[in-house]
């Protein structure tokens, strides 16, 4: 069978596997099993023919080259004249430039100089225009471009997410029920003092006007009871979408568990308490603040109230600070205002930057304006369950239509050991 047939026969089976498989995606369906089967016997007929096609190119290419090989030592000339075959006419085959040559065209503008040869000393010469109509180029979609394939990378860039930080600066522990429990220490009295030796047997009073009496000190304690909350997000997908993508479910996978991990640092950190919300930082009682402070001439009010934070983290907080928790936007102001006054001064601790001698960690889920440092070691994040996936045709009329629910969630509590440890600062003098 001739290779053009056998290319119109291809085309002609593939438009009704098209056509079969159209049918069902209007449908909204899968494949029933008489379509499955039908679908199997056409692709095994394409992938048949497709085989005969590459052989019978194969066979061409094999002339072809048979040809050619007699061309360059004289075997096809003709024997009877014993000159070389003339150049295929224009618009019959050949190279461009011998259809230029045997074109009417050019013959008839030749035939205007002496023995049909152009002269050297010929200026300003035009020949009539060759139109040359079926010419094979690569920009068109129903010549050479139809043969170019789409270079398929295979990347997926998402639309990104801001860095999750916050979590890696807390204490995090492991729970097994759905509510924990710690003791905070609420009053701190520190009555001690030196004693003198006893000088007699008389009783003493709380007062300790009798030589010998102890001071007596006092403290008071709170137990706090954390909730587990759960964290959860769903999404509707169609079964073919998940069936046809082999890569989408993954991303889905990926995405709903970074809003997950979004929402939880967002608890940390601004969780008012109410519901099923957290107790956040923010809304912790018992925290400390900072308010924006510009008292010291010639140093930048930033480096003057972040200073100050911190030292009322070890004189209130009686704690060891670990660290600030800032915005990008105001760490850059920071950055900016000490770089003003040293530009070669940008401290770092290796690769981590620094202020005051601790670790900065920006984090974009604090609002603009307003920092934090503390003894982060104070805060405690109690995983549950930690984010887990599950798939579900029952939600609603999903099962019938063909969707999944895929859903996400995580269980778990967050509380503040200890709430003066922390000091949220104003960055803004407004």
């Amino acid at each position: 069978m001739k290779l053009k047939q056998l290319q119109e026969q291809y085309v002609a089976k593939l438009t009704e596997l098209r056509e079969l498989a159209a049918k069902a995606e209007t449908d909204n369906r899968d494949f029933t099993a008489d379509e499955r089967e039908e679908v199997v016997r056409r692709t095994d007929e394409l992938k048949s023919i497709k085989a005969d096609i590459a052989e019978a190119k194969g066979d061409d290419e094999l002339r072809k080259a048979i040809a050619q090989l007699g061309d360059d030592i004289g075997l096809n000339d003709d024997p009877g004249t014993k000159q070389r075959r003339d150049p295929a006419p224009a618009g019959k085959g050949g190279t461009i430039g011998e259809r230029f040559v045997n074109s009417s065209e050019f013959k008839g503008f030749l035939a205007k100089f002496p023995n049909g040869r152009i002269p050297d000393s010929a200026k300003g010469l035009m020949s009539a225009p060759v139109q040359f109509k079926d010419i094979v180029t690569g920009g068109s979609d129903t010549s050479g471009g139809a043969f170019v394939q789409t270079d398929y990378t295979g990347i997926y860039e998402s639309l990104g997410r801001r860095p999750l930080t916050v979590r890696d600066l807390l204490s995090t522990r492991q729970t097994g029920s759905d509510t924990v429990e710690f003791v905070r220490q609420v009053t701190q009295s520190n009555a001690a003092s030196p004693v003198a030796e006893a000088s007699g047997s008389a009783a003493g009073t709380e007062s300790g006007d009798v030589a010998g009496t102890k001071p007596q000190g006092s403290m008071s304690f709170l137990k706090v009871i954390e909730s587990v909350r759960t964290i959860a997000v769903w999404v509707p997908a169609t079964k073919r979408a998940l069936s046809d993508a082999a890569q989408l479910r993954g991303l889905i996978d990926e995405e709903l568990r970074g809003d997950l991990e979004e929402e939880l640092e967002d608890q940390i950190l601004a969780g008012n308490g109410t519901g099923e919300n957290f107790t956040g930082l923010a809304s912790t009682s018992g925290t400390q603040s900072q308010a924006y402070s510009a008292t010291v001439t010639g140093l930048d009010p930033l480096l003057e109230t972040t200073l100050k934070a911190s030292t009322k983290v070890k004189t209130v907080g009686k704690a060891i600070p670990t660290g600030f928790l800032i915005h990008p936007t105001d760490w850059e102001r920071i950055q900016l205002a000490r770089l003003a006054k040293n530009p070669n001064n940008e401290a770092t601790a290796g690769s981590v930057p620094t202020l005051h001698g601790l670790p900065v960690v920006e984090s974009q889920g604090l609002t603009a304006g307003t920092a934090w440092v503390g003894d982060f070691r104070k805060a405690v994040l109690w995983d549950r369950e930690q984010a887990t996936i599950q798939v579900s045709d029952s939600h609603s009329d999903f099962f019938v239509r063909n969707l999944v629910a895929i859903l996400a969630e995580m269980r778990a509590a967050f509380g503040v050991l200890r709430p003066s440890a922390f000091v949220q600062i104003t960055l803004d003098g407004s």
